[in-house]
């Protein structure tokens, strides 16, 4: 669902002939948002493990995580992801067909740099991780549990993260589009190599370590860092 809506959104923005063609990096950000509201609603039975970063930055955040379930919700994001890309082309083939850019195809599925700069872009993506990871755990820490009420801004369920999303995005996403989690980037880039697309040009393989190692770095220096720094009241 996340990917879906996440890069179905991009796929509006990107291609030729849509409804909502040219419609700018903010509706790009705001669709990403939603679509990660929508994703952690409907992946309740899992705690909302829709991110490698994240769960990787919760496990090292001191949560009750095994290594089975790490591995098992990793591999799901990953297929997840694929799947949902390979959906995002099935909707908008026609686009896709019609569209003359083949950066614009490339676009829909995954992340790539404003200023292909190796070392900065891989800082961006640790920092824009590092944010997504730290306040997520920050959701969880702060409420008042003590009146039994569900505690932390985690109650309000998958609105605080969403728009947690979308700050980032308008904030930090400029230069590298803001990948945050490797599953959302190198499954749909994946799909992107193995679906026949028409005129769509290489998947950019030089460039894919970056959002997959730049969120990991960042989801785990998150978790580290807001066991120290956000006591739990």
């Amino acid at each position: 669902m996340l990917v879906l809506l996440g890069c179905g959104v991009v796929a509006n923005v990107a291609l030729a002939k849509t409804k909502g063609n040219n419609g700018g990096f903010l509706m790009v950000n705001f669709g990403w948002g939603l679509a990660v509201f929508a994703g952690v609603t409907v992946s309740y039975a899992s705690g909302a493990h829709l991110n490698p970063a994240v769960t990787l930055g919760l496990w090292a955040s001191g949560a009750e995580l095994t290594f089975g379930e790490i591995v098992v919700y990793i591999l799901a994001q990953f297929v997840g992801a694929f799947i949902g890309a390979v959906i995002v082309w099935a909707a908008y083939k026609q686009h896709f067909d019609d569209e003359p850019i083949a950066a614009n195809k490339l676009g829909v599925f995954s992340t790539g740099p404003a200023i292909r700069n190796t070392g900065w872009n891989l800082a961006t993506e640790i920092i824009g991780t590092f944010v997504l990871v730290f306040v997520v755990v920050g959701f969880g820490r702060v409420g008042d549990g003590d009146l039994g009420v569900p505690s932390g801004l985690a109650a309000l369920g998958a609105l605080p993260v969403a728009l947690l999303v979308v700050v980032i995005g308008t904030s930090l996403g400029g230069p590298t589009g803001y990948a945050i989690n490797p599953a959302r980037d190198l499954g749909p880039r994946i799909a992107h190599a193995i679906l026949p697309i028409a005129g769509k040009g290489t998947s950019d393989w030089s460039y894919s370590w970056v959002p997959v190692v730049g969120p990991v770095i960042g989801g785990l220096l998150g978790g580290l860092l807001a066991t120290p720094l956000l006591p739990i009241i």
